[in-house]
């Protein structure tokens, strides 16, 4: 079957051998998959990956043993494939279990791919009134909810989104269905513009004034974003923190001290709120720049590298 892997940091497309199905796992045809940063992150270096990339996608159950029902099921995957038994397990948290592997990510072939496995724990069928172009997007649009998850965001206090790429669009749209007051620092017009007037502020290129939010999300992508996050936030305010880097960054705690702020890193998120508010109508298609085939896949990152691109889609040939 064809996989793009990077191997010896080179993405290549190759031909491989497909592996028997695991014990209590599914093999899943893959349909459609999406390119994130973090995929361009692990070309870049991100956690030292090599195998098949990819964590977003849309499939077809083709094998289940474990459960039969699942088969010809349209299906997404939570990426963390975890022990089920350690005691980060038993209280429902996988995605933190020290024996996981993450598809595409670390320990796990990913989804650029034309099958792949995953446990059948981690899949969701996708209601039959999302469409495939909706459904890609389950994966981050459950990092998004995963905020309001971890804090709770008062609707009369502005909260300033520092970011306008792929993640802080979906997060715009959680936080706007939340009835929350956005402002947003970002570098891209035309980005902000896609963000559909859900702000009621914007900085373009500028950051605001210091010590003035209560909380901050930072989700640039950019080691900038997070010294803008720590100069805007006020004392004892919060940062939320979305983005992970392949580079090292210089990292000064001092002004988090002084002004005790709170940190909290924000990963991965549960299926459920993503599933129920795009079956609900809340719509991301719009956020798709472009479709390829997956022979084209050169064509696909080189359109992912452009900073004005926001997602990039691959599908799977003869689909």
């Amino acid at each position: 079957m064809k996989a793009l892997r990077f191997i010896n940091k080179q993405l290549e497309l190759q031909e491989i051998d497909l592996k028997p199905t695991p014990e209590n796992e599914a093999l899943i045809r893959v349909v459609i998959a999406g390119i994130c940063a973090t995929d361009m992150e692990i070309i870049k270096g991100y956690m030292d990956f090599e195998g098949v990339i990819g964590h977003e996608f849309v499939g077809i159950v083709e094998e289940c043993q474990t459960n039969p029902d699942l088969i010809g099921k349209r299906v997404v995957g939570e990426i963390n494939a975890a022990c089920g038994k350690c005691v980060w397990c038993m209280k429902g948290l996988g995605r933190h279990c020290p024996d996981r592997t993450t598809l595409g990510i670390f320990g796990r072939d990913g989804a650029f791919t034309e099958y792949v496995h995953l446990p059948v724990e981690n899949l969701h069928i996708v209601p039959e009134n999302i469409t495939n172009r909706n459904a890609v997007f389950v994966e981050p649009l459950a990092a998004a909810y995963e905020i309001l998850e971890q804090i709770n965001i008062r609707t009369d206090v502005p909260v300033l989104l520092i970011g306008d790429g792929k993640l802080a669009q979906l997060i715009i749209r959680v936080l706007a269905r939340r009835g929350c007051q956005i402002h947003v620092a970002g570098v891209s017009e035309r980005k902000i513009e896609r963000m559909n007037g859900l702000y009621s502020r914007v900085y373009i290129r500028e950051f605001p004034m210091p010590d003035i939010y209560t909380i901050v999300i930072e989700a640039s992508g950019s080691p900038v974003g997070w010294d803008a996050a720590v100069s805007t936030v006020e004392p004892r305010g919060t940062i939320i923190l979305k983005s992970t880097f392949a580079d090292a960054f210089s990292f000064n705690p001092a002004p988090l001290v002084i002004k005790e702020v709170t940190v909290i890193g924000s990963r991965c998120g549960t299926f459920g709120k993503a599933l129920e508010a795009l079956s609900g109508g809340m719509r991301v298609s719009d956020l798709i720049d472009a479709e390829f085939t997956f022979d084209d896949w050169q064509e696909a990152f080189k359109k992912a590298h452009d900073p004005e691109t926001l997602k990039v889609i691959l599908r799977m040939e003869g689909i």
